[in-house]
């Protein structure tokens, strides 16, 4: 196979989910030349070609928001134009209160005009951005990953890069360059997410593993349940292969169900990519754990919420997004360090937003990540808008 060669990127973000288009921004708003690499043809990851159109909380469910800059960013630039949106009047319009007993600061969105926005947002900002790209391999040297061989239409290609931001979901390029890393253990259930229309309008169908509250369960009847009793693991093609075929059978099922009460209904969208939540992820220098709610820690790069339910606040340790292993590589979104049963809290849009721009921004001053100064990118991470610790939280 010939191989092409191209010019040196400061920068390379791979995966241009909501973890990518973050640490993209991140990196671009410090002045650094950066590339995105996207295997699909728009941005978003499962949150649009997904059809996971759910921007769960930014807040901790009793009345203070949690988790701020670009994660709070991307929340309001999803639902720009409106187009069928769903979100809290309490938080975004200010009325009524923000009490445990009310509206959490959570949105659901349109994908496409959300795809589109958040394009328009990187290229602004000066992103290059390679749709059809796949990071196939890596060169590691010295601990370093010099250079990301990437295949798309051109055939495949070397990019000479001085940092790696790990957005890819799967933990793929750290797993190509050598860094520990770990394997969900339980598996994903089937999901077959899909939009329809009928006569009241525009409906997203909750059809499978569904990403909503316990107390959302409780409420609804239809919440989506298991499909299958079959579990993914998420890293294997023919497996996926397998999986995305069930999934398109459960949706034909379920609509064609759905059509014989309602003439009207008719599916509009599909997703587009395996909706697999959890799959690889890096053994970083620390793992955040499912019990270290509350907890202070003196390299916090951001705060989280947790989806599930009302309370919990996480501090996120820089620590997470890292290994020595290989020092100019920063990982964001679900791949990163945690335990087991902390994986499922950390891999939603809100972490990956929180993560994604604290990953660009560290590699944007320096690309080794072991001798970065962790108070200098906590200062810039502050005057961007970020909250680090729980202490530091207003009424608000």
């Amino acid at each position: 196979m010939k191989l092409h060669l191209n010019d040196n990127y400061e920068i390379a973000v791979c995966g241009g989910g909501f973890a990518g288009i973050s640490a993209a921004l991140a990196a671009a708003r410090r002045g650094k030349r950066v590339v995105l690499f996207e295997k699909e043809y728009m941005l978003g990851g499962l949150g649009t070609a997904g059809l996971v159109t759910i921007y769960l909380p930014i807040c901790d469910g009793m009345g203070h928001q949690v988790s701020f800059g670009i994660a709070e960013e991307l929340l309001r630039l999803s639902i720009t134009y409106g187009a069928e949106a769903r979100y809290p009047e309490n938080w975004l319009e200010g009325v009524g209160t923000r009490t445990e007993q009310d509206k959490r600061f959570q949105v659901q969105y349109n994908p496409q005009v959300f795809a589109i926005l958040a394009e328009k947002l990187l290229l602004d900002a000066g992103v290059d951005i390679m749709y059809g790209s796949y990071v196939v391999d890596t060169e590691v040297a010295d601990g370093r990953i010099t250079r990301l061989f990437v295949e798309n239409k051109s055939g495949r290609t070397a990019y000479t890069v001085d940092g790696v931001v790990d957005a890819t979901g799967d933990c793929d390029v750290a797993w190509q360059a050598g860094a520990p890393t770990e394997n969900f253990k339980a598996g994903n259930v089937l999901a077959a997410w899909y939009y329809f229309t009928d006569d009241e309008g525009y409906h997203l169908q909750i059809l499978g593993a569904a990403d909503i509250t316990e107390e959302e369960v409780r409420k609804r009847e239809t919440s989506g349940g298991q499909i299958s009793a079959r579990r993914f693991t998420g890293l294997d093609g023919a497996e996926i292969s397998e999986q995305v075929q069930l999934s398109h059978q459960k949706t034909l099922e379920h609509w064609l169900e759905k059509r014989e009460e309602d003439p009207s209904a008719v599916i509009s969208t599909i997703a587009t990519i395996p909706q697999l939540r959890m799959t690889r992820m890096l053994q970083g220098e620390y793992a955040l754990k499912h019990a270290e709610e509350h907890t202070y820690f003196e390299d916090s790069i951001g705060m989280i919420g947790n989806w599930r339910r009302r309370g919990p606040v996480y501090e996120v340790p820089f620590r997470t997004l890292y290994s020595r292993t290989v020092k100019n590589l920063a990982v964001a979104g679900r791949c990163v360090s945690t335990d087991q049963p902390m994986w499922d809290i950390m891999r939603v849009i809100p972490c990956c937003a929180v993560t994604g721009q604290a990953a660009g921004t560290a590699l944007a001053m320096s690309c080794d990540l072991t001798a970065l100064d962790v108070k200098r990118l906590q200062e810039v991470l502050q005057e961007n808008g970020v909250v680090l610790h729980e202490h530091d939280l207003k009424n608000n």
